[in-house]
């Protein structure tokens, strides 16, 4: 499996031995009617089964540069990490139909092997947007990075419905998470594994790289939580992944 190459919590690789990831692939797909821009990162070392693959999905005003830091040590895990800019500005329900339109287009080999099995990670409006889709065939586990909602709690519905695996790490209340308007996932989800706060994180922390804009708006970053956002990322995948094959 390819998750097996992901270092287990306490066992990161040394600078000296970590594999270095390979630039990402962009590719070129229509997705919820939209032509967008999708860049996918090959795991390191090179898995020679069926691959697995994380997709991110980045935060309101952002793009998938935001999620590139994640998406180098998810593939320098062994696994497949595609980031793809969300094509809608506002609505979290297209922006899902087009991780959907990913996830299929993923599955028919649009990254070259077919992709069997996926884990949905999503950064604040991303999170709403990945929740959303996280139903959809092949999906094995979500993850939410300081996820958002929109008032009438669409995503609460969402999560009720959700059968996958959920870990959540969010941050304090905030006006940049809506004042934790997310906080109600933790009672409506079926199978919550972890919910966790990340004491004094901005909302800047969870996604990786951030910029200058992002901390204006939303607080100072600070390197160790930004850390403390990865370990718990690949220990949510690790987990997600860990399950066995259909």
């Amino acid at each position: 499996m390819a998750l097996a190459l992901l270092a287990a919590p306490g066992q990161a690789a040394t600078a000296a031995t970590a594999p270095v990831p390979r630039a990402p692939v962009t590719l070129q797909l229509e997705l919820a009617g939209r032509q967008t821009q999708v860049d996918v990162s090959a795991p390191v070392p090179a898995t020679e089964k069926s691959p697995d693959a994380v997709i991110l999905a980045h935060g309101f005003t952002r793009s998938r540069q935001t999620m590139a830091g994640h998406a180098a040590a998810i593939s320098r895990g062994g696994v497949w990490a595609v980031a793809p800019d969300l094509p809608y500005a506002v609505d979290s329900r297209d922006n899902a139909r087009a991780l959907r339109d990913l996830i299929a287009a993923l599955r028919g080999g649009a990254a070259g092997e077919p992709i069997e099995r996926f884990v949905l990670v999503g950064f604040s409006a991303g999170g709403l947007a990945a929740i959303l889709a996280a139903d959809s065939p092949g999906v094995v586990g979500y993850v939410g990075l300081d996820p958002f909602d929109r008032p009438g709690g669409v995503g609460r519905e969402a999560a009720g419905r959700l059968q996958s695996p959920v870990w959540l790490l969010r941050g304090p209340s905030s006006r940049c998470n809506a004042y934790s308007i997310a906080e109600p996932w933790v009672e409506a989800l079926p199978n919550l594994v972890v919910d966790r706060v990340l004491p004094e994180a901005s909302h800047c922390d969870f996604e990786d790289p951030t910029d200058r804009l992002c901390e204006f708006v939303c607080g100072r970053v600070d390197p160790a939580r930004q850390a403390a956002v990865q370990t718990f990322l690949l220990e949510a995948v690790h987990g997600a992944m860990a399950s066995p094959r259909q």
